[in-house]
């Protein structure tokens, strides 16, 4: 069982990095399940049902989101109809959507689960009782992958080791800095602690670098932008089966 998970696409220079690198990567490899953080789709903030549209059409399969999740309105008009998109699942209160969904490719069952990590991020129910509910719930799947939007190192790799051997994966998403860290843990589960982001190279985040850099320098409000130019798309290639995880960091040129 062969799956790619594609890092946050931020903006239309994301989008199409997307576009330009999945079918030439498919061509050299292939996959049975895709996988992509969508949660910066639409400029940076939030997804819309056109750019959702948009993704799937390229050939992913399921959209995970993260603390970008309702910036953009338009979410409440298809969410709860989208079996294809999952939020973080330990929202403390009951909100609209899925915080996980399974699909059947390959002949496996394969749930998708989405937790926002606590440590610099918004307030949110503990991950780890969270999941130790989802798992309880998910014991006829043959594999579970869970996308965890987390801002600390630390917080994420003490996740996935609390999820050793009980999950197929844990893909570290929110950074948009892809890490050199892809290991199979002792028990069994594959991780990195963030997969990177597909955007724009020349920004911050993938945001236009000036408006960050006045923010930065000036502490003034300003409006963060996607930014425009070459893109690149990152992901990891893994090989639930093998137990075999790949880094990949991929230019649209």
């Amino acid at each position: 069982m062969r799956v790619l998970f594609i890092g946050d696409i931020v903006g239309r220079t994301g989008r199409n990095a997307a576009a330009a690198v999945l079918p030439r990567l498919n061509a050299q490899y292939s996959w049975d399940l895709c996988i992509a953080n969508a949660e910066n789709a639409a400029g940076g903030r939030g997804i819309t049902p056109a750019i959702a549209q948009e993704l799937l059409a390229m050939g992913i399969d399921v959209l995970t989101m993260g603390n970008h999740t309702w910036d953009n309105k338009e979410i409440f008009q298809f969410i709860d109809q989208a079996d294809y998109l999952v939020r973080p699942a330990n929202y403390p209160v009951k909100v609209p959507g899925q915080g996980y969904t399974i699909v059947e490719k390959g002949g496996k069952k394969t749930a998708v689960l989405n937790l926002s990590g606590q440590a610099f991020m918004d307030l949110m129910d503990c991950p780890f009782a969270k999941a130790d509910e989802l798992l309880a719930k998910l014991t006829d799947c043959d594999y579970i992958i869970v996308d965890f939007h987390g801002e600390a190192t630390a917080e994420k790799v003490g996740f996935a080791r609390y999820l050793d051997g009980r999950v197929a994966a844990v893909i570290g998403t929110h950074t948009h800095i892809q890490t050199a860290d892809e290991q199979l843990l002792p028990k069994g589960t594959l991780y990195i602690t963030d997969v990177g982001a597909t955007g724009a190279v020349h920004s911050v985040l993938g945001m236009e670098i000036e408006p960050v850099l006045k923010r930065l320098t000036t502490k003034l409000p300003q409006r963060f932008v996607a930014a425009k130019g070459p893109g690149m798309l990152c992901a990891v290639l893994m090989d639930l089966s093998a137990k075999t995880i790949r880094r990949l960091a991929i230019a649209d040129e």
